[in-house]
């Protein structure tokens, strides 16, 4: 008889929750008992798994009960207080929020990059920031061939990644100017998202004094941590766009080896997790590409040899951020680069001093639905 798992979803009646179950009944995971807890205003509600009814668990600490796997996606709060009671019941516990991503024992983990670190985990296993998933896959086989020493990227992340909440509120203001009637009050953006772009993630406390948001932060601290490799500088700019499902990404590569754009492609192409879209005009669009498990590529180009290349992205506007500068340094301090400066489109002007290895710059953009319903990285072991 087949071996099954008696599994705990955490959160389960909210957006990611509800792809949890659709992950489970599409991969026909081997799910014995299923267990959903909820806020407790949610108990008694009636959910199904593989088509059998599930009644929800209010989450108190005294109906933490012993697991096999514990989907976790409540919120970091949540999963401070909860996560560790589930693991020391004996639970391998797979969290999505941001509570544990940085801790030093728990790994961070993406399955086509780094799956050897699920087995260090000593009852937890982090899922990284939805953003940082989609391009460390596609970065995965260009740094192993080539090692990567810098990456710009932009990214077009969808409304889902803010919740249902943020889709009903979307919806909402949408609907009222089709109607030309006056827009509903706003409880999740900060600001219209319907036909604008926000350069604000998340939506409430996202700026640090560093200028960055948090969102941005995180991309930069976990590529570092799932690349295995801290001296990947990483430079983003995080925008919220109206578009309901898929974030998209538009990145600029940096590599120490020469590379051929051939090679990349190449490279990418056999890559786990990663399709590549190789002639121009067939570039994936969210809407197209939704609901795929796969990080899409298109538009791999060779920027040239300038270490300030230019990057693009897919659509012709402009950040609402403004020009941010990086700290100017010398070329006693650094014999890399002079001062970058960074314009409204993306794009970078300065100059270098001499190398003895030019470095390569591809430019390509992703799709990738991760950003909600990712699947989880799951693992048993000691």
């Amino acid at each position: 008889m087949a071996k099954t798992y008696r599994t705990a979803i955490v959160g389960a009646t909210g957006a990611v929750g509800l792809k949890f179950i659709e992950c489970i009944e599409k991969r026909k995971f081997p799910v014995g008992e299923v267990v959903l807890y909820a806020s407790e205003k949610s108990e008694g509600k009636v959910l199904h798994v593989n088509g059998k009814p599930c009644r929800i668990v209010g989450l108190r600490p005294e109906r933490v009960e012993k697991f096999d796997f514990a989907f976790f996606s409540a919120g970091s709060g949540i999963s401070k207080q909860y996560a560790p009671l589930f693991a020391q019941k004996g639970a391998v516990v797979i969290d999505n929020s941001s509570a544990w991503r940085m801790d030093a024992g728990t790994p961070l983990v993406v399955p086509e990059v780094n799956p050897q670190d699920i087995w260090k985990h000593k009852g937890i296993i982090a899922n990284p920031n939805c953003s940082t998933i989609q391009m460390v896959v596609a970065l995965k086989p260009l740094h192993d061939a080539a090692r990567i020493t810098r990456v710009v990227v932009s990214t077009y992340q969808a409304i889902s990644g803010a919740g249902g909440r943020a889709l009903e509120e979307f919806e909402n203001e949408v609907h009222a100017m089709e109607m030309k009637t006056t827009l509903p009050k706003r409880t999740i953006f900060p600001r219209q998202i319907a036909f604008n772009a926000l350069a604000q993630i998340p939506q409430k406390d996202a700026f640090l004094p560093n200028g960055y948001t948090n969102e941005e932060m995180k991309m930069v601290e976990e590529t570092k941590k799932i690349m295995g490799d801290p001296s990947i500088r990483v430079s983003p700019t995080c925008v919220r766009i109206p578009v309901k499902n898929c974030h998209s990404e538009s990145v600029n590569v940096e590599t120490q080896k020469k590379l051929t754009a051939a090679e990349a492609v190449a490279l990418l192409k056999k890559a786990p997790g990663v399709r590549v879209c190789e002639r121009p005009e067939d570039f994936p669009t969210p809407a197209e590409v939704s609901g795929m498990d796969d990080t899409y590529v298109g538009r791999s180009a060779r920027t040239g040899r300038c270490p300030m290349a230019s990057t693009s992205g897919w659509w012709p506007t402009t950040s609402s951020r403004g020009p941010r500068s990086t700290p100017s340094r010398s070329r006693k301090s650094s014999p890399r680069n002079k001062s970058v400066r960074y314009g409204r489109t993306g794009s970078a002007a300065g100059g270098a001093s001499k190398r003895r290895r030019p470095p390569l710059f591809l430019s390509f953009r992703a799709a990738s639905p991760r950003g909600r319903g990712r699947r989880p990285a799951t693992g048993k072991g000691r």
